[in-house]
């Protein structure tokens, strides 16, 4: 799952939960909105630190340069 699908999942939970007022006699739409976008909450929490420490990057280690001091004849 990307992040766009946590993103459309806080959206329809949001939908669910503060903009609808649909009637289900088995299930409440309420409770699943909410339970919907904190699944979206807690995905994108996880993908982006994920992500970060993926992008992480370690600057390479510079090489030791050692001076030869023979002279060259």
């Amino acid at each position: 799952m990307g992040l766009g699908v946590f993103i459309i999942m806080i959206a329809v939970g949001a939908i669910l939960t503060f903009a609808s007022d649909w009637e289900l006699e088995a299930v409440d739409l309420d409770l699943v909105g909410l339970i919907l976008m904190a699944v979206g909450i807690l995905g994108t929490a996880v993908y982006t630190s994920v992500l970060r420490r993926r992008r992480m990057v370690v600057p390479p280690v510079a090489p030791t340069v050692t001076e030869d001091r023979r002279d060259l004849l």
